[in-house]
């Protein structure tokens, strides 16, 4: 699994689709507030799916209309329901690195816990798997679930080293769960640990990191 997977693994609406959208979807879609309340008040399904399972929150997630999402959150839309491949609008922002658009979904009440994709993964490991520190620092201050282990025997962790490229904002990731405690000792389905899968890479920064935390 590459980011670029991770990144197609999200299917956003496309121009046709968007262009086509009624009602709801359409006001999210463009951020029109009034038109949201409006149908709210006239009592239209608020979690309504599109033919991929997009409710209008999914929708605002992707188009970033953060106003749209409070309007929709204001008039009791569910923010944490999944889409066809079983995303959720946290972290549809997390792997778009879109920090505000998540802050404003936290804010929301939005929750940062649960288990998505296909890969029976989190918001947190998506973030992870991409670097996207910043949304890492966020979703721990969340309450995201730092040890979760994912169905390719991977933690945040593991994903920082293994799906990353060493790099900066990876190295700020991995150093942002270890601060929260991240368990360092997990190991993937080879029985490595995150030490190890650092060292094997060459990651001399997240080797030290690591080392400096008491991983083995």
């Amino acid at each position: 699994m590459t980011a670029l997977t991770a990144v197609r693994a999200q299917v956003g609406p496309t121009p046709n689709e968007a262009k086509a959208y009624t009602g709801l979807h359409a006001a999210a879609h463009h951020g029109d507030v009034a038109q949201i309340d409006k149908l709210a008040a006239a009592k239209a399904d608020l979690n309504a799916r599109d033919s991929f399972g997009r409710t209008p929150a999914h929708v605002a997630t992707f188009a970033r209309q953060r106003d749209a999402l409070r309007a929709l959150a204001r008039a009791g839309a569910d923010l944490n329901l999944l889409e066809r491949d079983r995303y959720d609008c946290v972290t549809i922002a997390s792997v778009a690195d879109d920090e505000d658009t998540l802050r404003t979904l936290l804010s929301l009440g939005a929750s940062a816990k649960q288990v998505t994709s296909r890969y029976d993964g989190s918001a947190l490991i998506a973030a992870a798997h991409l670097g996207h520190d910043g949304v890492v620092r966020q979703l721990i201050a969340a309450g995201a679930p730092l040890d979760l282990v994912n169905n390719l025997h991977w933690t945040a962790v593991i994903e920082s080293i293994v799906l990353g490229n060493g790099g900066a904002r990876h190295q700020a990731t991995l150093n942002a769960l270890i601060g929260a405690g991240a368990n360092l000792q997990l190991k993937d389905r080879e029985g490595k640990t995150p030490l190890q899968l650092a060292q094997g890479r060459g990651y001399a920064e997240m080797v030290r990191a690591l080392q400096k935390a008491g991983a083995r």
